[in-house]
């Protein structure tokens, strides 16, 4: 079968989302990704030079939709800090549980994926911490937080937020109570940042 449509990265990513979504992340191959597109394995492989390769994008690709929704926010001129913050944590968290609830077969796939590609990951968490960081600077700018070591804080916000974004938390963001913890924690840790 073949296909008339120009072959690009961008459809061979949306591609493999959709078999890895289908077979799973053991089953998934090359050959599949290239059966769904009508075209043969070789013609992937010329985007993506190795199957490794082909899972680290579409691993990258996914979290970066997180990352420009989240940058978006950090980037908004004239919202007081602590406001952006909040927002920022809460869209956090939502995106992690949107992921994790409407979609759980590809969200258990990409935990496999993710685990495979320890750098995706830690450059992910890297840009993440970057936004909150550019935050926190405002907000100390601003006098609206004290921060004297605004990259420390990025990272301790962050980490103590864990809960509401690690995946490793994915099966208790169902739970009734989580809303009201999600807001005593931020509540909490935004207080901490006040001059």
């Amino acid at each position: 079968m073949a296909t008339t449509e120009t072959l690009t990265a961008e459809r061979i990513l949306e591609a493999t989302e959709e078999v890895l979504r289908r077979y799973g992340p053991a089953k998934a191959t090359v050959v599949d990704v290239a059966r769904a597109l009508g075209v043969s394995h070789g013609s992937v492989y010329r985007h993506f030079r190795t199957k490794a390769a082909l899972r680290e994008a579409v691993t990258e690709r996914w979290l970066s939709r997180t990352e420009v929704a989240l940058a978006e926010l950090s980037a908004a001129p004239g919202r007081p800090a602590p406001d952006k913050l909040h927002d920022w944590f809460a869209t956090l968290f939502e995106a992690k549980r949107h992921k994790a609830g409407d979609d759980p077969e590809l969200f258990a796939t990409y935990g496999v994926l993710i685990d495979e590609n320890s750098g995706v990951v830690d450059r992910h968490v890297d840009v993440l911490i970057g936004q909150v960081r550019t935050i926190v600077e405002e907000g100390t700018r601003e006098a609206e937080f004290t921060a004297p070591d605004p990259d420390a804080t990025a990272h301790a916000l962050f980490y103590a937020t864990a809960r509401f974004h690690d995946p490793a938390y994915a099966p208790e963001w169902q739970r009734p109570a989580i809303e009201a913890e999600f807001t005593s924690v931020v509540g909490l840790l935004l207080r901490g940042l006040r001059p």
